[in-house]
């Protein structure tokens, strides 16, 4: 079974990627990211 981690962006909310992985860490992973609904790179970070 392979873990997936979405990724929401932190301006609009939209959650546009997933990438595997696993949770190792206490601290949520963040990715700066491009949105296409904010039409800019902006930081996404992990969801629930």
């Amino acid at each position: 079974m392979s873990n997936k981690l979405i990724l929401a962006c932190s301006q609009c909310g939209s959650r546009n990627y997933s990438v595997p992985g696993k949770r190792s860490q206490s601290d949520r992973l963040e990715l700066k990211k491009f949105c296409a609904k904010c039409n800019m790179h902006t930081i996404h970070k992990e969801t629930k």
